[in-house]
């Protein structure tokens, strides 16, 4: 409000000192009280002067109509940001995130509402395919998925919505091959993961995952490991990543895929717990034959670790809002250090390594 009056009293100012310039200020003057007034000239409260509006100049006019645009273009930032129905710093949202990413997810959620107190962020976890149905909802303007939206979804997008979404990959995580405790198999090349996956290994392992069509784990091992091949029948769902490794520790023929989220972080209990209960094999290295290395942080950052991949966010809002603030709270400083205390790889901050030699 107040930048809506300094720019109506800046505009007066103009037409009074153009006015009596042309020695016709009393005219200008008696313009301005009969727009403010509604309708009462100033003829009507100093009876003796008779104001000629006609006798206006052309220029006086002009002015006059610039006080009028400027006056009503000067609304405050407060006021537009009042309008909106959230903000960064204000509102409620429901986005949908792949269930895969839920510890990091929940860590990230719970700092920003702590930073920002009039937020409140409603998580969905879904299966990665789920996530991108919501993309065509307008209930929900924000995704985390491991992919960014095909052409065709985002001509759909625009065709229905009419709006583009915007992506960005804010970190990256891997796929862990986990096996039960007592298990004689913890290393293994990709050629022997590709025949668990096929059902064609010369010990009978079964794979087993966080569900068997819509998830961002079966997607990625169809179209990045197997490549064509079929998986094998007898592979196994779990309802969650954690009751894939709930299953691999009670059952020793088995061999569990999930994302390093949930068994990478020595530093969280919960993920403590997991690791008491199932071993994290070593995968044959990408950068050097003969080698085999786990999902370990700077792997992953690395791409040693054969089965690296994407966060992304997919931001589908119009206004800068609530997902908008969240979105870039998760590649900005804090979001990438939360994702780096994850042991996941942020993509957006340069993750330093240091060489460290061990003396066994």
């Amino acid at each position: 409000m107040l930048v809506y009056s300094f720019c109506f009293v800046l505009g007066l100012c103009w037409i009074l000192i153009n006015a009596i310039h042309q020695t016709n200020w009393i005219n200008c003057l008696g313009l301005f009280v009969y727009s403010m007034a509604d309708g009462v000239s100033i003829g009507d409260i100093y009876t003796p002067v008779r104001l000629q509006y006609l006798h206006m100049s052309n220029k006086n006019i002009v002015c006059f109509f610039f006080l009028l645009v400027v006056g009503v273009g000067c609304t405050s930032y407060e006021e537009q940001r009042n309008q909106l129905p959230d903000t960064p710093d204000r509102g409620q949202i429901s986005i949908s995130i792949d269930e895969t990413f839920k510890p990091v997810m929940d860590e990230l959620v719970q700092v920003y509402q702590s930073n920002h107190p009039q937020t409140k962020i409603e998580v969905v976890y879904k299966t990665e395919a789920d996530c991108l149905r919501d993309a065509l909802s307008d209930s929900v303007r924000l995704l985390f998925v491991t992919r960014r939206l095909s052409t065709e979804e985002k001509a759909l997008l625009a065709d229905s919505l009419r709006l583009n979404a915007r992506s960005l990959v804010v970190a990256r995580d891997a796929i862990a091959v986990i096996v039960h405790p007592n298990s004689p198999d913890t290393i293994f090349s990709m050629q022997e993961i590709k025949e668990i996956l096929m059902g064609k290994y010369k010990k009978k392992l079964i794979p087993v995952f966080d569900g068997v069509k819509a998830t961002s784990t079966v997607r990625f091992i169809v179209d990045s490991v197997l490549k064509g091949d079929s998986l094998t029948p007898g592979a196994m769902a779990a309802r969650s990543s954690e009751g894939v490794v709930d299953y691999v520790a009670k059952n020793q023929g088995v061999v569990g895929f999930v994302g390093v989220g949930w068994v990478g972080n020595p530093e969280d209990s919960l993920q403590m717990s997991f690791l008491k209960k199932v071993k994290v094999a070593h995968l044959e290295s990408t950068d050097k034959k003969g080698a085999y290395v786990k999902a370990y942080q700077a792997n992953i950052y690395a791409k040693r670790y054969p089965m690296v991949r994407d966060l992304v966010y997919v931001l589908k809002e119009k206004h800068r809002g609530l997902a908008t603030g969240f979105a870039h709270f998760a590649s900005g400083e804090l979001g990438q250090l939360i994702f780096r205390r994850a042991y996941l790889a942020p993509a957006q901050k340069r993750l330093g390594i240091r060489p460290v030699k061990l003396n066994e």
